[in-house]
């Protein structure tokens, strides 16, 4: 249960975050490199031009870190299962 709620939890982390940034995306006017990414992420700031980003770069690696941890718990459980059952 714990790798199944894990997995979900980062899993809607991370699209929820994928979509509010392809919504966000339209309204971006300037950016550099792949606009999705930029708006995930941002980028440095030059002189005083403005930032369209929403930098929720660390909250996406977070949600990501997540699905990966809650998968391979899943993974482990179900393969303990299958040693043991033989099935």
């Amino acid at each position: 249960m714990i790798g199944g709620f894990t997995f979900i939890g980062g899993l809607l982390i991370s699209l929820t975050i994928i979509l509010s940034s392809a919504i966000y995306s339209t309204s971006v006017t300037s950016w550099s490199g792949r606009k999705l990414w930029y708006v995930i992420f941002g980028a440095k700031q030059y002189g005083d031009e403005a930032v369209d980003a929403l930098f929720l770069g660390i909250p996406f690696v977070i949600g990501i870190i997540m699905t990966l941890i809650g998968l391979y718990i899943l993974g482990n459980e179900y393969y303990k299962l299958y040693k043991k059952d033989g099935i």
